[in-house]
């Protein structure tokens, strides 16, 4: 989620009406597996369990398994493929950006609505890395492209309302409060430069296409929702 992001969210300081259960479900569904992958005893069972549960881009362009062991029909590994994680950073990062800007999106959107707007956020994401790859062998997993469907939501919900960031400045550390319009802004733009600069969108396992089709999922779903339910933030 972080890949190439300098800015590091913490907190935000916009509170939520309700208890966020999807935003934390998720969260603990994602740790659960995470924690399932160190337990496998060896390497080859670790790649038989990606393999099984992580998108291939030719395998949903042709609908036929890429590896013997994948689960059918494939189309299901669009979401399966959310809920894995190739590092303790990539969950990290992950799971932050989500238990930090998960749980207002989830109150406007209220508990149902989130998990779709979530899952479809991943899935269009996929999509739009597999449009720009399709004969690609290359599993994709994780859970960016979802998130960056959340960011998108919350920039369009939100945008003035601020959020407690670390900013590394060489050997320094800087601890500011911006909008997030400015951070989320900037973060976008750095999947933008580095998805042009990087061949074929993906450079050192970062599918940066995949939070691009995210954060597009995520901004039109926003725009499209009900009006009646948003709560601007005035703090």
């Amino acid at each position: 989620m972080a890949g190439g992001n300098m800015l590091i969210p913490i907190r935000d300081d916009n509170p939520t009406r309700r208890f966020p259960i999807i935003t934390i479900s998720l969260i603990a569904i994602n740790i659960a597996v995470f924690v399932y992958t160190l337990s496998l005893p060896t390497e080859q069972a670790l790649m038989q369990f990606y393999n099984s549960f992580a998108l291939f881009p030719k395998a949903i362009v042709t609908g036929t398994p890429v590896t013997p062991n994948s689960i059918q029909p494939v189309y299901l590994t669009l979401i399966t493929s959310m809920f894995l994680h190739g590092g303790f950073l990539h969950i990290a990062f992950n799971m932050l950006f989500l238990w930090i800007f998960g749980n207002n999106v989830e109150d406007f959107f209220g508990r149902f609505r989130f998990l779709v707007f979530y899952l479809l956020a991943g899935i269009g994401g996929s999509l739009l890395q597999i449009a720009f790859d399709p004969n690609s062998t290359i599993p994709n997993i994780g859970a960016s492209g979802a998130i960056s469907g959340v960011l998108a939501a919350y920039l369009i919900l939100y945008p003035s309302a601020r959020v407690l960031t670390v900013i590394p400045i060489i050997f320094f550390i800087e601890i500011i409060r911006i909008p997030a319009v400015i951070l989320i802004g900037f973060w976008f733009l750095l999947q933008i430069l580095s998805a042009v600069f990087i061949s074929s969108g993906t450079g050192g396992g970062v599918a940066y296409l995949a939070h691009i089709g995210g954060f597009i999922a995520g901004l039109i779903m926003t725009l499209l929702a009900p009006r009646r339910r948003h709560r601007r933030y005035t703090g």
